[in-house]
């Protein structure tokens, strides 16, 4: 009979002890979705062929300094609820220069190479070119250029980088598409 006591508080015990670690499990995650990463939704085809229309993205939401071709997110010009997911071509101080004609980018003169376009850069938006990127902004475009509202039109223009909420870096669906994103 002593025998049923014990193993009662044992039991119990091992419940606390569960209960505990669940309660510690979630309060780490919902630190780290709170202050370190975010779950969006590509809302779209701007970005084809990278990234396509309901595919959600694991981005980090830690504060960085975007790099050339970096894919970021940013709510700014948005409705609320709904971000706009770009790829970043310039930086501070880049000079940016297209020639609609080619559908070519130049950046400093230079032409980019962008395997991961879905056609040439030809639609216009009345941004009048060569532009340079001022301090503190970035300037974006979607892959999928001819389809993309991006900083090529004065309704978005440059993107001041304390608007970007965060780097994409995993995609999460569809599973058959799941992976790191670039």
């Amino acid at each position: 009979m002593a025998d049923k006591p014990a193993r009662r508080q044992a039991a119990d015990r091992s419940t606390v002890e569960w209960v505990e670690a669940i309660t510690w499990a979630a309060a780490v995650l919902l630190l780290v979705f709170t202050f370190c990463v975010r779950v969006v939704h590509v809302d779209g085809d701007s970005m084809l062929p990278t990234l396509h229309n309901g595919e959600r993205l694991l981005i980090s939401s830690v504060p960085y300094t975007p790099h050339h071709g970096d894919i970021v997110v940013t709510d700014r010009f948005t409705p609320y609820g709904k971000v706009l997911i770009k790829r970043v071509i310039g930086c501070p101080g880049d000079t940016i220069d297209i020639d609609f004609s080619s559908g070519t980018v130049l950046r400093n003169g230079t032409p980019l190479e962008e395997p991961y376009t879905a056609a040439p850069t030809l639609l216009a938006e009345g941004v009048a070119f060569p532009l340079t990127v001022p301090q503190g902004c970035v300037f974006v475009m979607g892959d999928n250029r001819n389809e993309s509202l991006d900083s090529r039109s004065a309704e978005v223009g440059f993107i001041d980088v304390r608007d970007v909420l965060g780097k994409a870096l995993w995609r999460l669906t569809p599973l058959s598409r799941m992976g790191a994103v670039a």
